[in-house]
């Protein structure tokens, strides 16, 4: 009889630790959240936690970071993407970092409530962001993203003309050339602006995908300011390639200078500001090498520079340049193609104002070395800017192409306007 009471006893303490393992796997699978009747042993197991959670939420920091963009995010914009911002406390420390470990500086807003990157970021690179914040009580709250900016191949830039801070002639058009072919043409030119204080009207006219003009009806008004603000960034120009500018560039317009080359007639006459400055003999593209007519823009200056024959397709029968001059003193460029307006040292003196002899440039009467001052060439090259006008009239030749070199201006104002996308 006591035998059997000693066997119920270690049976029953056998069941109770049975009872336990089980309501221990139970209150396990509790955290799975499989939805199953756990009993009662797990209910009151659940009940415990459920008031831990409740006190250690009591505790948590009412502080809520945001950070953009969202943690995994690519193809990210390297301008203004960026940005952590707080709700119910304040930010107490922000680190940004590529993925070389490298620091990227940021600002802290004075009211502790957003911080953002100084910089542009890198492209195709992987950042990470640690945020810390604090509530009105102390109590600390964390947030952490990692991300990856655009890639050269998902993103299109705009290299532009003129420079920012620049003095230019008042035929310089804002020129911008695009590294990747644009399809939303609608779109690209709705994110650019260009004002001027002058209060003209500016329009712009696409010569193709990759380049955008902006210029108003008449030249610009001298004295003026020009404003182009790029706001790109974001911008999809074609599917899945986006802009990455966000920039604001100003440029001054100079004095009004416009310089007429009569071919026939072998000058130049320089006008400034509407006077007459001074007139200048020429010689410019022979009868079977013609200047283009029409309305150039100096676009570059060089003080000596090389030219060579093989470069724009006058070469002899051995493939070699017809001419090959590596030290041609006060050259300016007026077209893409090979159209300058430069010194000569080399021809008789007797030609210029009398005899045409280029190969399409317009020349004046300078010195080897570009060392003198008084000779025309030297004197048209320190009163020019870029941006300045040159036409060319009463030549053999077509008019220049507009896309040519900055000279659009040989499109009339409904031929330009026509090829806007506003």
């Amino acid at each position: 009889m006591e035998k059997r009471v000693m066997t119920d006893s270690k049976r029953r303490k056998g069941l109770m630790v049975a009872s336990a393992v089980l309501g221990g796997v139970l209150v396990l699978s509790a955290c799975n959240g499989d939805g199953e009747d756990k009993g009662a042993g797990s209910s009151k197991t659940s009940d415990s936690q459920v008031q831990a959670d409740a006190a250690a939420a009591k505790e948590t920091s009412e502080a809520q970071i945001t950070i953009a963009p969202k943690n995994g995010a690519t193809n990210v914009g390297i301008n203004n993407d960026a940005k952590v911002s707080v709700d119910k406390g304040e930010l107490t420390e922000v680190t940004m970092t590529a993925a070389d470990g490298t620091a990227v500086k940021g600002t802290m807003a004075d009211d502790s409530k957003s911080w953002q990157p100084d910089g542009q970021l890198a492209r195709s690179t992987a950042y990470k962001i640690s945020a810390t914040a604090k509530d009105a009580k102390g109590r600390q709250a964390h947030e952490n993203t990692s991300f990856t900016t655009v890639s050269p191949s998902n993103s299109f830039i705009g290299n532009f003309t003129p420079e920012d801070g620049s003095t230019v002639g008042v035929g310089m058009p804002v020129s911008i050339n695009f590294d990747k072919a644009i399809t939303d043409k609608k779109a690209v030119q709705d994110a650019i602006t260009v004002e001027s204080s002058s209060g003209q009207q500016v329009v712009g006219h696409w010569f193709s995908g990759t380049r955008l003009d902006f210029r108003p009806e008449e030249y610009w008004k001298g004295g003026s300011t020009v404003t182009l603000k790029l706001a790109l960034d974001g911008v999809e120009g074609a599917p899945g390639v986006t802009g990455v500018q966000q920039k604001t560039v100003t440029f001054t317009i100079g004095r009004n200078q416009v310089s007429t080359v009569d071919a026939e007639a072998k000058t130049m006459t320089v006008t400034r500001d509407g006077k007459t400055i001074k007139t200048i003999p020429i010689s410019a593209g022979s009868p079977d090498n013609t200047t283009y007519n029409g309305q150039m823009v100096i676009s570059e200056k060089f003080k000596e520079t090389r030219m060579n024959g093989a470069t724009v397709g006058f070469t002899d029968d051995d493939g070699k340049g017809e001419y090959d001059i590596k030290d041609v003193p006060h050259a300016m460029r007026l077209s893409t193609s090979g159209t300058f307006i430069h010194g000569n040292y080399w021809g008789a003196r007797s030609v210029f104002g009398s005899v045409n002899t280029s190969h399409g440039c317009i020349g004046l009467a300078d010195v080897k070395g570009a060392g003198d001052p008084n000779q025309p060439g030297a004197w048209f090259y320190d009163n020019s800017i870029v941006g300045d006008v040159v036409v060319v009239k009463n030549s053999k030749d077509k008019t220049i192409k507009p896309d040519n070199g900055l000279n659009g201006w040989n499109l009339s104002w409904s031929e330009w306007t026509a090829g806007s996308e506003a």
